[in-house]
């Protein structure tokens, strides 16, 4: 009787759960959402300036504004989680369920996110409140922004929440055990609240850089994917730690490093008292 040949799996990388095919269908979709929502950041930013506070915007569409920045920033870097726990642990999700589902991850990740904008855009309507009182405290108000996000760089929480976010594995199979109920809704925002912890420290820095500051988002956002998935990026975060202490000691006598916190009319703010 001769022996049956079973068709070999499809091909995958070492320590990728996914077909080659398949990794690059969920990567696409993940850089196009992220594409576009550069589009309406960047398209945005033309309308608004750099002024401190949160430039008259109410808290509803600030958030809305938060949530597509996130989305920029972190899509890229949260995609491999996000494909992994998707595809990798449950291999029955398939065509339109797979995009639901990380649709359904991306949406609990992002709910994170939202939770955080809520205490920037208080930190942000603090700092516009001060500096309209008095400009030169915006001086000392981005020194302690910059000495914040080293200290953050630097310190145990950064460490535990980038060990989740570069090997989130083990973490994973844990989510297996989640009830049914809205599981990939509740994985993506527990992934998240890492991120958040991972990251909070950088995104703080946009209080002195601006809050719509194209330039200085797109570059927390190659820091933040270089830190997370390049080998060398727990390097790279005692670099940009110890970069940022530098910066908290120069910010207090150099203007170019507090374009967020400048009055775009400094007499019209002084004939508002």
């Amino acid at each position: 009787m001769p022996h049956l040949r079973l068709a070999p799996p499809a091909p995958t990388r070492p320590g990728i759960l996914l077909p080659v095919r398949d990794l690059a269908v969920a990567w696409i979709l993940m850089v196009l959402l992220a594409a576009l929502a550069w589009v309406l950041t960047v398209g945005q930013s033309r309308h608004m300036g750099m002024e401190p506070g949160t430039m008259g915007l109410a808290l509803p569409l600030f958030l809305l504004l938060w949530v597509v920045m996130m989305a920029a920033m972190m899509l890229p870097s949260v995609a491999p989680v996000a494909i992994t726990w998707v595809r990798g642990i449950n291999r029955r999700a398939a065509g339109p369920a797979r995009t639901l589902r990380i649709a359904e991850f991306v949406s609990g990740y992002l709910l994170a996110w939202t939770g955080f904008g809520l205490l920037a855009y208080g930190a942000l309507a603090a700092t516009g409140y001060l500096v309209d009182r008095n400009p030169e405290a915006g001086r000392w108000i981005g020194a302690a922004a910059f000495l914040l996000a080293g200290l953050q760089q630097l310190g145990p929480l950064k460490r535990v929440c980038l060990r989740h976010c570069r090997n989130p594995m083990f973490q994973l199979l844990q989510y297996s055990r989640f009830r049914p109920w809205a599981k990939d809704l509740r994985v993506g925002a527990h992934h998240g609240l890492y991120c958040v912890g991972c990251c909070w420290g950088l995104m703080i820095v946009l209080i002195p850089l601006g809050f719509m500051n194209v330039a200085a988002m797109a570059g927390l956002a190659v820091v933040i994917f270089l830190e997370k998935l390049w080998r060398q990026g727990p390097w790279l975060t005692w670099a940009v730690g110890l970069a940022f202490l530098v910066l908290a000691v120069l910010a207090p006598f150099q203007d170019w490093l507090l374009p967020g916190l400048e009055m775009s009319d400094p007499a019209m703010g002084r004939m508002a008292h």
